[in-house]
């Protein structure tokens, strides 16, 4: 198989994907009837996505947070969670408290004076999706957002969803579920009265990587090989060894996040331009396979492009684009996550009503490719800079009241790979 596991993007790479899609097809052998195999798991799941929809008011399962603290969830309850992929965790942070996170966060943004310092967008990371880009402040190092990540509501949260994941196989181990690297990631803002097209179905953590990239081709082997039956979209096998391809100006993700997440700081009743995911984790099936049919140019993805997520779109993924499931209404504190491939957009909303903030923060466990990030993070942390993942915009160098390392508690140290440090 034609691979390249240097992180630069290979010169010739329309080159490669072609080569790539020609050791494939005849690797899988009927690509046609594969496609057909998945297509039929995917739609089984999505109508049965839109029964509970009808059933239940969401798709999404829902746990409260001290459910999960006190160890009571059940069997049938974390089938359901691997089997859609996405959770909602209620009231992760007592409401009250988040509103107080909220009003931190807009102190911190005023008494910085960002409003009239923000230079707009610093790169171009959604690439040409038919949306607009969402409020997000390159935003890293407030009080708020310190004080959350470190938090032992996150940590549990955290923690129970490694361990959705298989990581580990008789004396190797993949990753430590129950340390959590701190991810620093931004937070939205999005105002009363906008309007906004939202953002497309996609999904991150490498786009052209997954075909290109060793790791990956091993991660999906089974799909690559016609053994779609025998695919465990939550095996982390493999997962920490992939990367991103290094691209100028642009966001990219150096860790193994196992979920991605975000706590919201405000309350957002239905309608308001709500997340919405496919909850299918084998759907990445579909996404892998669809290129290798005879519609598609040789030389193309599927609207994929180097440095830029992997979009999903009406024309390629159909199958996908109908089952995109809302999240439930939330309440400031409520807090959502989705698995690492899960394909997620954010829906459009016409005069919006009252404020939609959220602040990102995903679950990336310890292991040797997140901790090597995690040392990155401490460095940027320690210099109130932006974090290496993202554009060096390092708006909050010189801003006061930024999150101090003396405030960093056990979780905060170890999730900065500093556990030796006081």
């Amino acid at each position: 198989m034609t691979t390249f596991s240097a992180t630069t993007l290979p010169a010739d790479h329309k080159k490669n994907i072609v080569n790539m899609k020609r050791e494939l097809r005849a690797q899988i052998g009927d690509v046609a009837a594969l496609f057909q195999q998945v297509c039929a798991k995917i739609e089984g799941e999505i109508t049965a996505a839109r029964q509970e929809e009808k059933a239940n008011g969401s798709a999404w399962p829902i746990v409260d947070w001290q459910t999960l603290a006190e160890s009571k969830i059940s069997a049938q309850q974390i089938a359901h969670i691997k089997r859609r992929g996405c959770l909602v965790v209620r009231q992760t942070f007592p409401r009250q408290q988040a509103l107080a996170m909220d009003k931190s966060m807009l102190d911190y943004l005023a008494s910085n004076h960002f409003d009239e310092n923000y230079r707009g967008p610093g790169d171009n990371f959604f690439g040409s999706l038919e949306a607009s880009k969402p409020e997000i402040y390159p935003i890293y190092w407030s009080p708020a957002q310190m004080a959350a990540r470190q938090s032992q509501q996150i940590s549990v949260v955290q923690s129970f969803l490694n361990r959705l994941w298989k990581y580990q196989d008789g004396n190797q181990r993949w990753f430590d579920p129950d340390v959590n690297i701190i991810y620093p990631d931004r937070i939205r803002r999005r105002p009363p009265a906008t309007t906004s097209k939202g953002l497309g179905a996609h999904t991150d953590s490498g786009a052209l990587e997954r075909w290109l990239l060793p790791a990956y081709q091993k991660v999906f082997h089974h799909i690559f090989t016609h053994h779609f039956e025998r695919y465990d979209p939550w095996d982390a096998a493999h997962r920490p060894d992939v990367h991103e391809y290094e691209v100028a100006n642009t966001t990219k993700c150096s860790a193994f996040r196992t979920f991605q997440g975000w706590t919201a700081l405000s309350d957002m009743p239905a309608g308001q331009g709500m997340l919405h995911v496919v909850p299918v984790p084998e759907a990445m099936a579909y996404i892998l396979l669809r290129p290798l049919l005879d519609d598609v140019p040789d030389d193309e993805l599927c609207g994929v492009a180097p440095g830029r997520v992997l979009p999903v779109s009406e024309k390629w993924h159909p199958h996908l684009i109908n089952g995109l499931c809302t999240i439930p209404p939330l309440q400031a504190g409520d807090a959502v996550w989705w698995h690492c491939d899960v394909i997620h957009a954010v829906a459009p909303v016409e005069n919006q009503q009252g404020w939609s903030n959220v602040m990102y923060i995903p679950a990336a466990p310890a292991c040797p490719k997140n901790l090597a990030y995690a040392e990155k993070v401490r460095q940027a942390f320690h210099q109130g800079l932006s974090p290496a993942d993202f554009p060096a915009e390092n708006y909050e160098q010189h801003w006061q009241n930024r999150f101090q390392p003396a405030e960093l508690n056990e979780n905060g140290r170890r999730g900065l790979a500093m556990q030796s440090e006081k």
